[in-house]
């Protein structure tokens, strides 16, 4: 399988990264971008091809990965409109979906569009996937063996929930780190060195997220396993419920998904 990079970022060099990995060959990977600096980083650090500019492509390969910002994509993809073939296309853009996507690459339709997260960059990502009908079965696999190389992935069937992916999953990561931050904070408020606190609040969080992971049982079940009446842990949820933690959580989602929904309208407008 031939891969080809549009823009080699972050989200790409981990994908790279993990392709590496699994086995994949360098010599089948191209990188365009047009820093110097980001074509050396990855020369160097995984032995892939790399040019400056998407025009010095002679095609898509058998799948391209689209891995530039939204609001350069219309122009990224102009230079390969008509050279794309039975390409797969896999987007890692955020906000732009399947039809916008279709259009700047000149009524192309093989696509697939991802919402992978930041805990990609060390391998321990969620990406949310869907699709548009021209992608078969063998095209559909081929995107999930690429975004599995950064995590785990979730077919979407409906792209409207796409925004919701972006919500809980994509920016998820923030939401969690400031969970961190607080307990930081209160960590120092007790007395607790920095490093302690970091030690302990990030613990506490791994080893909660493990738990869960690894458990049958909803996360409420096992809260409540941890609340025992008149205890210390219901102190502390008592307070949150009244600051009303949880329902500021649900909210903010919520305001996540519907911002996604407006710059995916601003994104991908013709």
């Amino acid at each position: 399988m031939k891969l080809t990079f549009l823009g080699g970022g972050n989200m790409a060099s981990a994908l790279i990264g993990g392709l590496l990995q699994r086995g994949f060959a360098a010599g089948d990977i191209t990188v365009a971008d047009p820093d110097d600096a980001a074509r050396a980083r990855l020369c160097q650090s995984y032995g892939v091809r790399c040019v400056g500019a998407p025009d010095e492509l002679a095609d898509g390969g058998d799948v391209l990965l689209l891995a530039v910002k939204p609001q350069q994509m219309r122009e990224a993809c102009a230079p390969l409109v008509g050279k794309l073939g039975a390409a797969l296309v896999v987007s890692i853009a955020a906000g732009l979906d399947l039809a916008a996507l279709a259009r700047f690459l000149g009524g192309h339709r093989r696509i697939v569009r991802c919402m992978p997260n930041t805990p990609a960059l060390i391998g321990a990502g969620i990406t949310g996937l869907c699709a548009l009908p021209e992608v078969d079965a063998a095209g559909r696999a081929a995107a999930e063996q690429i975004l599995s190389a950064a995590g785990s992935t979730v077919w979407i069937d409906d792209e409207a929930r796409m925004d919701s992916v972006t919500a809980l999953s994509g920016s998820g990561p923030a939401y969690v780190f400031l969970f961190i931050e607080a307990l930081q904070e209160a960590a120092a408020a007790l007395g607790f060195t920095p490093e302690q606190g970091r030690q302990l609040a990030i613990g506490t969080v791994q080893g909660a997220a493990a738990l869960a992971a690894h458990s049958n049982e909803p996360a409420a079940v096992l809260r409540q396993r941890v609340t025992s009446k008149g205890g210390t842990t219901e102190a502390a949820l008592q307070v949150m419920a009244a600051a009303g933690v949880k329902e500021g959580i649900v909210a903010g989602v919520k305001a996540a998904e519907a911002r996604g929904r407006e710059l995916g309208k601003l994104l991908g407008g013709a």
